[in-house]
């Protein structure tokens, strides 16, 4: 047949059209068919992407765009409550600036931290991820590595 059922890595669901002349029976012998029931989230654990600016008092004030970050943790908020204001609550456009603009090495994949269960993220950052509906934008949080918006994914 050619066709093989994928799981979307952003949001844990498959979305697809059968192909043309398939039937849901046929579908459900294909490879992966098993994705196409509700998405799968591990028990207990949550997804979540964040946007972290860094400050001068960050437990580590480097990131992979700035060697020495000097700014203070005032200046980190004012940051973030401008991206605050462009994200809305668009999901697209918190990963598009977590992307160019988060000081954490989850920027490659637009601030993504993947699955994680309780205790395994600072206590704020826990307890927004946590507190939030999935695709829900927290408030700006602050824990020892910085600022942080934090979105619930699943």
């Amino acid at each position: 047949m050619g066709w093989e059922i994928r799981l979307s890595k952003l949001s844990w669901k498959s979305f697809w059209d059968l192909p043309s002349g398939m039937t849901q029976a046929q579908a459900k012998q294909l490879p992966g068919a098993e994705l196409l029931s509700e998405p799968r989230v591990p028990a207990g654990q949550v997804r979540a992407s964040h946007l972290l600016v860094k400050h001068n008092q960050s437990r580590r004030p480097a990131s992979w765009k700035e060697a020495s970050i000097t700014r203070s943790k005032d200046e980190a908020i004012e940051i973030l409550k401008g991206y605050q204001s462009t994200i809305g609550g668009s999901g697209e456009k918190f990963a598009e600036l977590a992307q160019v603009h988060s000081d954490c090495s989850s920027h490659e994949k637009g601030g993504d931290l993947g699955f994680f269960g309780r205790g395994q993220m600072q206590k704020p950052f826990e307890e927004a991820a946590y507190g939030l509906e999935v695709g829900e934008i927290s408030d700006i949080i602050s824990t020892e590595s910085g600022v942080h918006l934090v979105m619930r994914t699943a």
